[in-house]
């Protein structure tokens, strides 16, 4: 049995822009910032937010779509801190330049030029065009040609932005006929518990425990402590116009790194038969954090559910399914015993009270994670578990992040 998703690629692309055109598109990119903060403006006063898009397009000198794309990612990010956003009101508004957002063939163009270059004509502002050829890495440009060409894949929406002064191209290409197996029909379940400095993986088959790794990255922690100390100081300098560029390096540095540890993640399961990744639903969470300010912001800006969300796409172009499970006391329960209690964890290190099995103590719940995936998700039973294997850890490179960084098949 199979399910069918509509899979989505993102390929990043430098703009060579013909006719010197540069300030024209930055010239939209701010104008679109301005109908971002006045979204967010109209949505603090109470106003309707059906009607905030017609409102916001009468003012804004973008192609319509562009606007209402911008209104959308606006009224989004509202809607996301009037759900989890537990301190204080933000001012959710943007400085420098914003993404022009587009559908394709409404807000931009793609063609293959007689030199087998890829031309680009993006809708700066009404009657108002950009164009030139776009520039990156051979795969993420066959990619392209591909989905411009074949029945595949499908172009679909786009990003125009600035990444450190130069820009870019972010193109979505869909496939709708790509097929991911069925979680029942999985014969290994990877548990996958994620932390704050690693992930733990554990694959758990019929016969046992086949394997399992802990992949540590404790660069991510370091760096948005590090950043959040500069923001802090520039900002009681008063210097407040480098606090976005600030945020936008953290941004692309954690980002990177998310990527390449949730594409070890995908990797490694590959090698098991038929495998099922399965994450903990970790929506709630935020509820449930209270541990004084510091110890809150430094909780409430992991990337739990940005290494869930990396992971479960990545699995999906490889075929692979995911799914998810109830927290609950996975990090306090014994794998072998099933005794649970708090006082069972001590940081990294485990030992059960009951039985007085001794282990690691993410690898424990990942563990646990791979036990309740297999009783949810799955119609074989649960193997007894009487021993487990030696943990093995990895630790990914701490090179620096950058825009050149990520521009990687992903």
């Amino acid at each position: 049995m199979t399910t069918e998703q509509a899979l989505v690629k993102t390929l990043d692309f430098q703009l060579n822009i013909q006719s010197n055109n540069e300030s024209l598109l930055y010239d939209a990119t701010l104008e679109a910032r301005s109908v971002y903060n006045e979204t967010i403006r109209l949505a603090k006063e109470g106003v309707d937010w059906n009607a905030i898009p017609d409102r916001v397009a009468d003012d804004a000198d973008l192609v319509k779509n562009t606007t209402q794309r911008v209104v959308a990612k606006a009224l989004g990010a509202m809607e996301n801190y009037y759900e989890y956003d537990d301190f204080g009101q933000p001012s959710h508004t943007k400085d420098g330049a914003y993404p022009l957002r587009a559908n394709y063939e409404e807000g931009y163009n793609l063609s293959i030029t007689d030199d087998g270059d890829v031309a680009f004509r993006i809708s700066a502002k009404p009657y108002n065009h950009v164009k030139g050829i776009l520039k990156g890495s051979d795969a993420h440009l066959d990619i392209l040609k591909t989905a411009l060409t074949g029945d595949e894949w499908k172009v679909s929406t786009s990003e125009t932005l600035w990444c450190d002064g130069e820009p870019e191209l972010h193109v979505n290409i869909r496939n709708t006929e790509q097929t991911v197996r069925d979680k029942q029909d999985s014969r290994t379940v990877v548990g996958v518990d994620v932390n704050e400095d690693n992930v733990a993986l554990t694959a758990l088959s019929k016969d046992g425990v086949e394997d399992t790794l802990v992949i540590d990255f404790p660069e991510i922690k370091f760096e948005r402590h590090r950043y959040f100390t500069m923001r802090k100081r520039v900002q009681n300098a008063g210097k407040d116009s480098i606090h976005d560029t600030l945020e936008g390096r953290e941004e692309r540095f954690v980002r990177d790194r998310l990527h390449k540890v949730s594409r070890h993640i995908v990797e490694w399961s590959q090698q098991f038969e038929k495998p099922c990744i399965v994450f903990e639903d970790l929506k709630e969470i935020r509820d449930s954090i209270d541990y004084g300010t510091r110890m809150n912001r430094r909780l409430h800006h992991l990337p739990f559910r940005a290494l869930q969300y990396y992971t479960s796409y990545k699995a999906s172009f490889e075929g692979i399914p995911t799914g998810w499970i109830d927290p609950y006391k996975t990090s306090q329960r014994c794998p072998l015993c099933g005794h649970a209690e708090r006082a069972n964890r001590n940081k990294k290190r485990f030992k059960c009270r009951s039985c007085s099995h001794q282990d690691h103590s993410d690898r424990g719940a990942s563990v646990n994670i791979a036990v309740k995936g297999i009783e949810k998700h799955q119609n074989w039973n649960v193997p007894a578990l009487n021993s487990l294997p030696q943990v093995r850890k990895v630790r990914r490179s701490q090179e620096r992040s950058s825009c050149a960084a990520r521009k990687v098949t992903r």
